[in-house]
């Protein structure tokens, strides 16, 4: 089955671990895909594994220019786009007492205002009937240690899809958030865990999960799959918890 043939999509964050997952589903299921990111090395590499239907762009989601060039480059390649995953962002675990004002900007810089500026400048290429996903977490309605800022940067973008959803109704974009739970990616190890602590970690937040397993990138990218494809065309505003059930304990 090819649910996004003939689409184009838009996926910041899109080199690694559920960006990267979503951007591979969607090339099997026929779109062309964007990837940003903010390595030239990474996006590269992530762009020649992916294959002919993939592009690239380096940017900062935080850097405002970063959106002006991809509706530019959006623009000039396809003409318009059908899909916006706002998948890139920050995360530093921190208690409240040790959050200095630069750590506090810089998750609300890239989650909060990253995402709010990338698609206020992708929306007006949207075809009428898109799509647009926002990454959030578990973490805005289970509260998790050391995680207050970055709870309140994710809360913020679902504040915005609701808005957006009924904001966006009569182009009938849809607008919906998807929230992680646990999830096996590259970001375990940007948050200072080691290779040989990793097993463990795992194991004793497997046993947190209903489900006995933390969630596989792939497991994102096929809700994300849905909720950007026509299989959702009466879905907009909701946000879909991928945790294996944590959230319910």
């Amino acid at each position: 089955m090819t649910r996004l043939t003939n689409k184009v999509a838009v996926i910041t964050g899109g080199n690694s671990g559920i960006g990267f997952a979503t951007a591979s589903l969607f090339i099997a299921e026929g779109a062309r895909v964007l990837i940003v990111g903010r390595r030239r090395d990474a996006v590269d590499e992530a762009v020649n594994r992916l294959g002919r239907q993939a592009t690239g762009l380096t940017g900062d989601i935080a850097d405002l220019t970063t959106h002006e060039r991809v509706a530019a480059f959006i623009e000039e390649r396809f003409g318009r786009a059908d899909i916006y995953v706002a998948n890139a962002g920050g995360i530093r675990i921190q208690q409240s007492a040790d959050v200095a004002p630069g750590d506090y900007d810089a998750q609300f810089s890239a989650n909060a205002r990253g995402t709010f500026f990338g698609v206020q400048k992708i929306t007006p290429l949207l075809r009428e009937g898109g799509a647009i996903l926002l990454t959030s977490s578990i973490a805005t309605h289970k509260v998790l240690d050391g995680h207050a800022v970055y709870a309140g940067s994710k809360a913020a973008i679902e504040a915005f899809a609701r808005n957006w959803a009924l904001e966006f109704k009569d182009r009938r974009i849809r607008v919906n958030v998807l929230s992680p739970g646990p999830t096996n990616t590259p970001i375990l190890e940007k948050l200072g865990l080691s290779p040989d602590a990793r097993p463990e970690v795992e194991e004793q937040a497997a046993r947190m999960i209903p489900f006995g397993r933390i969630g596989d990138a792939e497991d994102l990218a096929r809700a994300a799959l849905f909720l950007c494809s026509d299989e959702s065309a009466f879905i907009t505003g909701v946000n879909l918890a991928v945790d294996g059930g944590i959230t319910l304990i």
